[in-house]
């Protein structure tokens, strides 16, 4: 429950702070006293996104803190997920700065807005004039079926389910077109392959091609070159090997009496040995070099294909066209495992669907088991406000497909008229018949929905005399299982709260602002007189009032 409420610079307020109770708490003033300024500044703490506009004093920032009571609501798990510390009262606190720049606290640790509504919904309930219009969502009605049939765990896990469900089908789309594409492209992509595996290409090939077609190309003159060199170096006549020969013997012949004689033998020894070596590997070489016309035609057609499809696939090696090939080889297997992975996804998608439709299905069962439990309750709080000839039904038909809630939707049909003939009540309620069914349809969700707190703003609008008593006795009823702050103009439903809180304008010299406080029995008889009588207080309205505290 609320147990505490604290409020500063904020629209009039200047400074509130209010410790709130257990059971029915009432809150009363005058038109414009501030009284939804109020919910405003609670709104906060439940995630609403605010601007500086809401700060009185420009130059400060705005804070709203709301204590709140939460041992034993099965809250621990949920706090824990948002990894904050859980204690018997949660504080949540939000800042809003000069620049418009908010922040919000969790029992004093930083929290997403989202965090703070998450959780915020499951401690409080504002029921302002505007909800009333939620009784013409189905979505609403829907809540209001699931809520009473306990089938918030079912739901949760329906929708997870549908979640993947959904995900699913939109895998599977996306597999189906990426292999309708890839269809359309397979025979283009094999053709390409065909002709770069037939061509079975080798790395580095046309490098060694290319310099084996240089030499073919050029037999004769690396023949007749090598020939010659081998003819000066180690021919029959005056070669270069014979003069050296002839120079180390002329060289040795001088060792005996020139010390230089034997290094420079040496060097020519050394020097006969590489001339020789090199006489004979270029004899060797040039018998090997032959013209072979042959060779070079085949060579040149193995070249053409290579240079044919360098240019065909712009690209300037034979690795690039390996490459290329590797990569259609990897699109047509791509193509062949699509339809593997398409065949997997199909049956991944029809036993999740078998799940949403069991899961469906048994919410629809739960969904039907309390239709008509809803419908005699809602008529007996009816006729306790006062409408003996209404008429409500639940009216539960299924869609063609699973939808995001199951496969039912949910229509509240009404009549205030006997014989009157069952529409879709936002076609027939007028605005005190709406504000009747909703609160007897509050009433009816309260103990499902285990909140602690619920705050209804002005619900007895558009309704007055012993209405808006019966109203009074269903709001304290409800108040016996939960906190009930009521905000009314009706002194017939003040008179059954436990608190009365009076809310009112103060003017200074410079200000004017927005106030509350908790009114002593005598206060109270005064402002349910007030409430009676107006202004000008009468002694008949005095004894009135008295008799309705009674």
């Amino acid at each position: 429950m609320l147990t505490r409420l604290r409020i500063q610079n904020y629209a009039l307020i200047r400074e509130l702070d209010v410790d709130l109770h257990p059971g029915f708490s009432i809150i009363t003033g005058e038109t414009g006293a501030g009284k939804s300024i109020l919910l405003g500044a609670l709104s906060l703490i439940l995630g609403q996104r605010a601007d500086s506009y809401v700060l009185k004093d420009k130059s400060v920032k705005c804070v709203v803190e709301a204590v709140f009571r939460v041992d034993g609501l099965g809250l621990e798990e949920l706090f824990l997920a948002n990894d904050l510390d859980f204690d018997n009262f949660a504080i949540f606190r939000r800042e809003i700065n000069p620049a418009g720049k908010s922040r919000a606290f969790i029992n004093d640790s930083p929290v997403m807005l989202k965090t703070m509504q998450e959780i915020g919904i499951r401690l409080i309930d504002i029921h302002s004039q505007n909800q009333n219009l939620e009784l013409n969502s189905q979505a609403f009605q829907l809540m209001v079926v699931d809520i009473c049939a306990g089938n918030q765990e079912l739901l949760v896990t329906y929708k997870e389910n549908y979640k993947d469900f959904r995900k699913l089908i939109s895998d599977l789309a996306e597999a189906e077109s990426l292999a309708e594409k890839s269809k359309a492209d397979l025979d283009y992509f094999q053709f390409q392959f065909d002709q770069l595996y037939k061509a079975v290409l080798i790395e580095n090939e046309q490098e060694l091609l290319e310099k084996e077609l240089e030499i073919l190309t050029h037999a004769e003159e690396i023949k007749a070159g090598l020939s010659n060199v081998a003819e000066l170096l180690n021919g029959e006549n005056i070669s270069a090997l014979i003069q050296v020969k002839t120079s180390i013997g002329l060289i040795s012949k001088l060792k005996n009496f020139l010390p230089d004689a034997d290094g420079l033998s040496h060097r020519l020894e050394s020097l006969y040995v590489d001339l020789k070596d090199v006489a004979d590997e270029a004899d060797s070489i040039g018998e090997k070099v032959e013209y072979d016309p042959d060779r070079i035609g085949s060579i040149n057609e193995r070249l053409d294909l290579i240079y044919s499809l360098q240019q065909k696939h712009h690209v300037k090696s034979v690795d690039e066209l390996i490459v290329l090939r590797n990569s259609l080889e990897a699109k047509i297997l791509a193509v062949f495992s699509n339809e593997e992975e398409i065949q997997r996804l199909v049956e991944l998608k029809d036993l999740k669907k078998a799940e949403v439709e069991d899961l469906s299905k048994r919410l629809s069962v739960k969904r039907q088991s309390v239709a008509e439990e809803i419908e005699m309750r809602v008529i007996r709080q009816l006729l306790q406000l006062g409408m003996p000839n209404s008429k409500f039904k639940v009216d539960i038909s299924s869609l063609l497909s699973p939808g995001t809630h199951g496969m039912d939707t949910v229509s509240f049909l009404f009549t205030a008229n006997k014989n009157g003939v069952l529409c879709e009540i936002s076609k027939v309620a007028s605005g005190g018949e709406m504000s009747r069914v909703m609160l007897a349809i509050k009433a009816l969700i309260s103990k499902s929905k285990a909140l602690p707190t619920i705050i209804f703003d002005e619900i007895d609008a558009g309704v007055s005399g012993d209405i808006a008593e019966r109203m009074g006795i269903i709001l304290k009823e409800i108040s016996a299982d939960m906190q009930v702050i009521n905000i009314t103009h009706l002194p017939q439903i003040a008179a059954r709260g436990d608190h009365h809180f009076l809310v009112y304008k103060q003017d200074s010299e410079s200000e004017t602002t927005t106030r509350l406080k908790l009114l002593t029995k005598s206060e109270r008889i005064e402002e349910l007189a007030k409430m009676l009588s107006g202004e000008n207080i009468t002694a008949a309205a005095i004894l009135n009032a008295e008799e309705l505290l009674k």
